[in-house]
């Protein structure tokens, strides 16, 4: 494997990770976006990842690592209260709160940001291999 190779490998997983971050921070700025009873409530983005094989056709500068196949939603069952309160309450006082789970999500962005993290720590060994076979090319 050339060192392009494995930056090309390295950068998709950052950008997959960094994607992955966004999503998270998405779900947690909604967690508690109520609707009213009976509206879809706001659903936790899932970043799905896809496996990029090395090697893609002739031509092109395929040369493995992952990409963002979708963004999808969670499937989960609404969470719905009851709050006669609630100014967006329906006209039985049902609410749709958003079905996110922050455990989950904190899990994910630790997660998330160690992968983020280790992609970057080869794009530096990475880049540090080609700045020394550079210098042993000049002696």
């Amino acid at each position: 494997m050339s060192m392009f190779a494995a930056l090309d490998m390295a950068m998709s997983g950052a950008t997959l990770s960094r994607v992955w971050m966004d999503a998270i921070s998405d779900n947690v700025a909604n967690i508690n976006t109520i609707r009213p009873g009976g509206e879809e409530p706001f659903r936790a983005r899932l970043v799905v990842a896809q496996a990029v094989q090395e090697g893609g056709p002739i031509g092109t500068s395929v040369r493995g690592g992952v990409r963002v196949q979708e963004i999808a939603v969670s499937n989960a069952d609404p969470i719905v209260n009851y709050d006669p309160a609630n100014p967006l309450a329906d006209e039985n006082g049902l609410v749709t709160r958003p079905v996110v789970d922050m455990g989950v999500e904190m899990t994910n962005l630790i997660l998330a940001s160690r992968s983020y993290e280790a992609n970057l720590a080869v794009v530096d060994r990475v880049r540090d291999s080609y700045m020394a076979a550079l210098r042993i090319g000049q002696r």
